[in-house]
């Protein structure tokens, strides 16, 4: 029999004064006293949360997950029909070898191989499949020496992005018996390939501090490279694509700092320009020269400077490619004779090609209305070759290899869609939708062209809106599925992101963090009026901060909303940001506020908290996901707003709460299973619009 009565949590009173103002959270209690440990071991969980969490488990799966359990597993057939499960990669030289990693049919992970450079037969590194056995696996990558005689690899066991590192012989295909344990994503080898840098999170799961380990040694006696006193900032560790130096990159939201090792003449890091508030910046290498992208100088969409690297300081800096107002580049690669810069202009992208001999430039854009650009260069500096990749929510991936000596392009692959795809059934539109200070929002739609636009049609729209993070136009073999039953799929590129430039996510953070919801809210009225979705049949979805998106606009205009679906949902935010002894709390106050040090932010962001501000009002349905062992998004935050949402909203509406007992951030952590969580996700959809 299906569970009638929801799980109810317990109050048990909880008060705290900040600046002058006392509340009470009658479910702190879900936040275990003991999280860093449940990160890591699960099973030490405290039982009340755990029969609290599981009790909504079973809530959902009697209520929602066996009802539609033959609908999700159709979506979940169709979105696995689209991918082609023995699928390959394309191989990326490095000196004697090609490297290369392929898919399997009915195989969860990838299987990471190499051949000689022109081709040969194929030498299997490591087997994914084999590592994961039944368990989470989260593969963290890896890494061969230059030496190519080994390989450091990474995984996760838990999904608290806690990696183990291990070294595989390559001649042997065994791994050796050193094993680095809880440590950040990253590896970096030296060149002599005798050691590798890695990064080590504090006690509050913070990467801090870079490491060298020597091969043959204990992890114990690994030496520290660089530490981080700042709990504000995070580390990491790269090296430049000419492997003339180390990079040791430390930064939070808005500033940054990079320290270099110089990986011919060794010795201790040194910093290339100290931290200024504010001020970003990253950098490559050529021939001795540093390429700088940075905003320095009120550069807000970034320009490229250039600087001896033997006296790096921002004052000798000089502008190579002068910042232009509306022209955001998003990422640079220098390579032998050329620079390579991804833009975007006009909020779509494009990459420019500079042939640093001559100054002179080449573009390469497409013509669709709405589309996605990427670049890559692989593992080797001394090339004329670049790789590019093209789609558009029509049009199936297309990756290409760019001769820079002849401009000729090559096709390599084409996203094969084995149930078949016809770009031609679909339409991409791009829209603009007015908020209420004037500015105008861009809205993704992909929708088939029998759909019919007389506002009848369903419609999901999808948002994020933070940390500068743009929302691509891209193919999703996924989207089909409700748009072949008649959904308008739409993405609302909200301000919090960078689809208009950086001022777009200046807009949309700290003071401004409002303009996201009210973005949002634009957007989806636009789709209303303009037809293109039924006032009784929109759906909102969105994840982490684009899951706290999802809780204020719920709170905003629940009547908007025919269901709200929330992924690992950032909606405990006052009181997140309030604990500074939380791995992102620290390093966030830039994006948020520190409502710990100022009344302004404190009061700003507790007028938006979702979880602060559930009023005693109707809901529309609601489907929150969490995983237990999430370090970004803490479990306790989607339990406690449903908490409180089952305690205080007037409506008989679903409200649902799914959390993963055994996953993190993420989600699950095989191809498939994640494409069963979007089919649950998608049938939630169906549901909430009437055609489950």
């Amino acid at each position: 029999m299906p569970l009638q009565n929801p799980p109810i949590a317990s109050r048990r009173s909880h008060q705290s004064t900040h600046h002058g103002v006392t509340r009470d959270d009658p479910y702190h209690w879900l936040r275990a006293a003991n999280w860093q440990e449940v990160f890591e071991t699960p099973e030490a969980l405290p039982s009340d949360i755990r029969a609290y969490l599981e009790a909504e488990n079973a809530y959902f799966e009697e209520n929602f997950g066996k009802p539609h359990a033959g609908l999700k597993d159709t979506i979940f057939r169709e979105i696995r029909g689209r991918i082609k499960e023995d699928d390959s990669g394309i191989p990326s030289p490095d000196g004697p070898f090609s490297y290369n990693s392929r898919m399997e049919e009915g195989k969860q992970y990838p299987v990471l191989v190499r051949t000689g450079r022109d081709g040969g037969e194929e030498t299997v590194l490591l087997d994914c499949n084999v590592e994961a056995a039944d368990a989470y696996f989260g593969f963290g990558g890896a890494d061969h020496s230059p030496s190519h005689k080994l390989m450091a690899w990474l995984a996760d066991r838990q999904g608290s992005e806690f990696y183990t590192i291990r070294v595989r012989n390559l001649e042997t295909g065994e791994d050796t018996a050193d094993v680095v344990e809880e440590v950040a994503e990253g590896v970096v080898w030296t060149p002599d390939s005798r050691s590798f840098y890695y990064v080590e999170y504090d006690d509050n799961h913070r990467p801090f501090r870079v490491r060298q380990h020597v091969l043959g040694s204990a992890q114990s006696a690994d030496t520290i490279v660089y530490e981080e006193a700042d709990p504000g900032f995070f580390v990491g560790v790269d090296e430049t694509l000419s492997r003339s130096h180390i990079i040791i990159d430390v930064h939070d939201h808005q500033t940054s700092e990079v320290w270099l090792i110089d990986n011919k003449a060794g010795g201790a890091p040194r910093c290339v320009s100290p931290r200024l508030v504010g001020r970003e910046y990253g950098l490559d290498e050529r021939h001795g020269l540093l390429y700088i992208l940075t905003n320095a100088d009120g550069a807000e969409d970034f320009k490229v400077a250039t600087v001896a690297a033997d006296t790096p300081d921002a004052a000798n800096w000089r502008d190579l490619i002068p910042y232009r107002e509306g022209v955001l580049i998003l990422d640079v690669i220098v390579i032998r004779d050329h620079l390579l810069r991804l833009e975007r202009h006009d909020g779509l992208p494009r990459i420019v090609v500079r042939d640093l001999r001559t100054g002179e430039e080449q573009m390469i854009r497409f013509d669709e209305e709405a589309y996605s650009l990427g670049m890559s260069v692989g593992y080797e500096f001394d090339t004329s070759t670049f790789r590019f990749s093209y789609s558009s929510p029509t049009t199936p991936s297309r990756t290409y290899d760019y001769d820079l000596a002849t401009g000729r392009r090559m096709l390599l692959k084409e996203q094969v869609v084995p149930s078949g795809h016809n770009p031609a059934d679909y339409a991409t539109r791009r829209l603009f939708a007015t908020a209420p200070d004037g500015e105008k929002v861009p809205v993704t739609l992909l929708y088939r062209r029998t759909t019919p636009i007389d506002g009848s049609a369903p419609c999901l729209l999808y948002g994020y809106g933070a940390y500068g993070m743009s929302l691509p136009a891209a193919f999703s073999v996924s989207e089909l599925s409700l748009a072949d039953r008649g959904f308008v799929m739409a993405t609302a590129h909200v301000r919090g992101g960078m689809e208009k430039g950086y001022r777009w996510y200046r807009l949309g953070r700290r003071e401004f963090k409002p303009n996201t919801f009210n973005d949002f809210i634009a957007a989806a009225e636009m789709l209303i009026q303009q037809k293109y979705a039924a006032p009784d049949k929109l759906v909102a979805e969105g994840g982490s901060a684009g899951g706290l998106l999802m809780g204020a606009i719920t709170n905003m205009r629940p009547d908007l909303w025919a269901g709200v679906i929330a992924e690992v949902p950032f909606v405990d935010v006052l009181n997140t940001m309030l604990d500074d002894s939380l791995p992102l709390t620290p390093p966030e106050w830039p994006e948020w506020g520190n409502p710990l040090a100022s009344q302004e932010d404190y009061d700003r962001i507790a007028s938006y908290a979702p979880y602060e501000n559930v009023e005693a009002k109707a809901y529309p349905p609601i489907f929150a996901l969490a995983g237990l062992t999430d370090p970004r998004v803490t479990y306790w935050e989607p339990a406690k707003w449903v908490a409180k949402l089952r305690a205080t909203k007037t409506d008989s509406n679903p409200l649902y709460l799914k959390t993963h007992m055994d996953a993190g951030h993420g989600g699950a952590s095989g191809r498939f299973d994640r494409l069963k969580e979007t089919a649950e996700s998608y049938a939630f959809a169906l549901q909430c619009v009437g055609l489950a």
